[in-house]
């Protein structure tokens, strides 16, 4: 994974998103067509999502694509 501070913060603003909705990760996972597993890892920050997976995220939230994406991005470590 290239950005994992970045990957985490997507996860954390889907998470903050889903329950502003009061929807369950069970809901969401059903709305966009993914597993739960999908969710609970996106929302932990252990699974870096594709594009077709943040479109279905945009949908099943019922919002532009680019709301869901409108989140600081922390800074990486550099090496």
């Amino acid at each position: 994974m290239k950005n994992p501070n970045g990957v985490k913060a997507f996860g954390t603003q889907l998470r903050r998103l889903r329950e502003a909705q009061k929807m369950s990760q069970q809901e969401l996972a059903d709305l966009a067509d993914v597993a739960k597993i999908t969710i609970q890892r996106i929302e932990n920050g252990k699974f870096s999502v594709t594009v077709d997976v943040l479109i279905s995220l945009a949908r099943a939230l019922n919002m532009p694509l680019h709301e869901l994406t409108d989140f600081a991005l922390p800074k990486e470590k550099t090496k």
